[in-house]
């Protein structure tokens, strides 16, 4: 039996999104803070002394956030633009 869209539990969806944005958003932090500093850009962006450990949680955050964007658009655009129509027939009352 065909699992359609609709029968996917809608916890099943959001997990389908939140988790590889999870682990896509950890490997995108480990690579930028390998080349920048959280601290350094706290200062250039005008937003005071960080710690580094604050810098490294907001820019998580802020990975996740961007990642899981752009999983649910990947989602959101698999759908088909235009529904086949059903394929099964409803009787109306005119009709008989």
């Amino acid at each position: 039996m065909s699992e359609t869209r609709q029968d996917i539990p809608t916890i099943q969806k959001f997990i389908a999104v939140l988790w590889p944005s999870f682990l896509t958003s950890g490997v995108a932090t480990i690579l930028f803070f390998t080349a920048f500093d959280p601290q350094e850009l706290a200062m250039v962006g005008g937003y005071g002394i960080i710690s580094r450990m604050a810098g490294y949680t907001i820019g998580f955050f802020i990975f996740w956030l961007l990642t899981a964007t752009t999983c649910a658009l990947t989602c959101y655009f698999q759908r088909p633009c235009n529904q086949p129509p059903s394929t099964t027939h409803h009787h109306h009352p005119k009709d008989a």
